[in-house]
């Protein structure tokens, strides 16, 4: 009877076992399929509408300052890592050869316009002597005109006549060189005044050249940034365009994110952009648009590119750098430098932008204005040497 009961009892818990298990299978299942889901609307609304990437970095302009002309370094006055403004000296040279070559060309110059001024003297004398000429033909004329009627008088001898006429072709010749002297003359000098003349301004141009070349020996930042790279030192001899140090404006750097080939399909120009670094960590999110995509893959433009066609070929996913524009006063709050490592989230939700840019930009991408006064007070002090020496009455 024992056996009775106890299989009696047996099978109402072996049920309630099972019971528990499916219930706990259930569970489980919902709880899968619930993760599934949320991560289906994860990816419909979310994943599938940003692109990311980790390779990215930060980028920007490296200003190389270089010598304009030759000659020695004596002064270096801006070192790595210290701040620069547009338009200070950041290196001299030594500048007796060229002021020497100014003090030639300041001479040259006003030589230039006492000749210009001879020159116009010289015309006017030829001008003169045109008139003297004239005079003289004129006599020459009338007193063959008085002599022609006494011919056939036979009041005069016709050796006296065909003195007159000799006198009158030689009076004419001489007042045709005189014109063509007179017209040589003006050639040199007329059409423009003393100032404009041609060889005025030939060495007007020259000493022009000469006073910058004096004032190039001090050499200027054209921005404001930061100086790196610095490889110039006192007592070296510097050739034009040879590099001596960088400057580098980092309120304009930007993020150079290289994506992948299967991420730019929705990726367009003017799509948000948020950017953390490894500088300042997750904490610091910096905030920036598509500003472009590149024209080619970075293996593309490598100093030996891939050549796939010449050998054994294996597909590697090719990368394309898009840049991201920064927000300048974010940079200012928390400056970067070029070669940082950056995290790029670009949020694709807004397809409706341009894949390239459609028209070519109006301004220009870089610009600077600190070697506008160098051709403006040079033009200046010539003019000053050249009214120096033109007459009291021009002055």
């Amino acid at each position: 009877m024992s056996d009775n009961v106890n299989s009696q009892n047996g099978a109402p818990q072996a049920a309630n076992g099972n019971g528990k298990r499916q219930q706990l299978l259930l569970i489980i299942g919902g709880v899968f399929l619930l993760a599934g889901l949320v991560w289906l609307l994860l990816w419909l609304f979310v994943f599938s509408q940003r692109e990311t990437t980790d390779d990215a970095y930060v980028g920007g302009n490296l200003v190389a300052i270089s010598a304009q002309m030759p000659g020695t370094v004596i002064a270096v006055l801006a070192d790595d890592t210290q701040l620069v403004k547009a338009g200070q000296v950041l290196v001299k040279l030594d500048p007796t050869d060229a002021a020497v070559n100014l003090a030639k060309a300041r001479s040259a110059l006003a030589q230039t316009v006492r000749q210009a001024r001879q020159l116009v003297e010289i015309a006017a004398q030829n001008d003169a002597a045109v008139t003297s000429r004239k005079l003289e033909l004129d006599r020459a004329q009338a007193d063959l005109a008085r002599r022609e009627p006494l011919l056939s008088a036979h009041a005069i001898a016709p050796e006296e006549v065909n003195h007159a006429r000799e006198a009158v072709a030689t009076a004419r010749a001489a007042y045709e060189l005189a014109q063509r002297q007179a017209a040589a003359a003006h050639a040199l000098v007329d059409g423009a005044p003393l100032e404009e003349n041609p060889a005025v301004l030939q060495a007007k141009a020259a000493y022009r050249d000469a006073w910058i070349g004096v004032h190039r020996g001090a050499i200027l930042s054209p921005v404001t940034g930061y100086v790196a790279q610095r490889g110039v030192q006192v007592g070296q001899h510097v050739q034009p365009g040879q590099a001596l140090m960088s400057v580098i404006p980092l309120h304009e750097v930007w993020i150079d994110a290289n994506f992948k080939e299967v991420q730019l399909a929705h990726i367009r120009i003017g799509q948000p952009a948020e950017i953390d670094t490894d500088a300042y960590g997750s904490s610091v999110v910096f905030h920036g648009k598509v500003a472009g995509l590149g024209a080619g893959t970075g293996s593309a433009f490598a100093l030996l590119p891939p050549q796939n066609a010449s050998g054994n070929w294996i597909k590697v996913v090719q990368r394309v750098p898009v840049r991201i524009a920064l927000d300048a006063k974010e940079l200012d709050e928390h400056p970067l430098r070029i070669g940082l490592s950056s995290n790029v989230k670009v949020d694709t939700t807004d397809r409706t932008g341009a894949v390239l840019a459609t028209a070519p930009s109006e301004q220009p991408v870089a610009s600077t204005t600190v070697y506008d006064q160098d051709f403006a007070t040079a033009e200046t002090e010539a003019d000053a040497v050249i009214r120096a020496n033109l007459p009291a009455a021009k002055r």
